[in-house]
């Protein structure tokens, strides 16, 4: 992973795509979010979904597993150049989340990561604070998912 002083705004990552079957849908309700049109599809499609719909935190849930994976993949890639790998920290939270689309049986959502905000944190020497919108787009180029996340940065400098 990067370090904060290699960072710019407006950066882009697409993360990765995942498919939401219904046995996975099921699954993932069955454990963390048990309503009725996350279960079953007659219910799903008498629902206002009209199908057997993912649950949100099914949707959010994809996208970190997608974007852990894939800081993994670039810390591994830099590795193996013999670059310095930044190893972040937790994410102070996040804000604007939404669920735009409900994500049905059989969907595929791509999520792409974006750069919108970095600043030197006041609290935490050593350390940037970086925000990024992550999307999730279905198949059909509609967007389903939106989150702005924060994460604490190491910097490579300690001026910034």
């Amino acid at each position: 992973m990067k370090f904060f002083d290699d960072i710019e705004i407006g950066q882009r990552r697409e993360i990765g795509s995942y498919t939401f079957t219904a046995e996975a849908i099921k699954n993932f309700a069955a454990k963390f979010d048990p309503q009725r049109f996350h279960l079953d599809e007659e219910e799903g499609k008498n629902s206002l979904f009209g199908g057997l719909a993912a649950s949100g935190w099914h949707v959010g849930s994809a996208c970190m597993s997608l974007l852990v994976a894939d800081g993994r993949r670039l810390a591994h890639e830099a590795t193996s150049r013999g670059e310095e790998v930044a190893v972040w920290g937790p994410s102070p939270g996040f804000r604007d989340l939404r669920w735009i689309r409900p994500v049905l049986a059989g969907d595929t959502v791509s999520y792409v990561n974006v750069v919108v905000d970095k600043r030197v944190s006041g609290s935490r020497p050593g350390w940037g604070i970086l925000a990024a919108r992550t999307t999730g787009t279905n198949q059909r180029g509609e967007e389903v998912y939106s989150i702005t996340a924060s994460a604490f940065v190491p910097m490579r400098t300690k001026g910034g």
